[in-house]
């Protein structure tokens, strides 16, 4: 597998990670079966591809990154869907993550 086709599994294991974590909400503890089916189903993949990205990668830069884009992806969606607060030092924040990830991927 190249650098490339690794970095892109990361990416989509990222987003993956997003649809697992917002899935939880929609499960009501696990007792609702689709979307209980979903959120375990996007968790599966998205640590699938995890695993394959660090073939590659290093496994903290792959790893942190991966949170990074998951954390960010849910905040964004909780703000914008959930109507959670959308604060000043809440956005200053989650830039200086997508700055860490940016980091990390340019000096890996």
């Amino acid at each position: 597998m190249t650098t490339t086709v690794a970095w892109l599994l990361l990416v989509i294991a990222g987003l993956l990670e997003i649809a697992w974590a917002i899935g939880i909400k929609y499960t009501d503890g696990f007792t609702r079966l689709l979307p209980s089916l979903f959120t375990v189903g996007t968790a599966t993949a998205s640590f699938f591809l995890l695993a394959q990205a660090v073939k590659v990668l290093p496994v903290g830069t792959a790893y942190a990154i991966w949170v990074g884009i998951g954390a960010v992806g849910v905040a964004i969606f909780g703000m914008f869907v959930f109507h959670e607060p959308i604060q000043g030092m809440r956005i200053f924040f989650l830039a200086l993550v997508i700055t860490g990830i940016i980091g990390l991927k340019m000096y890996r």
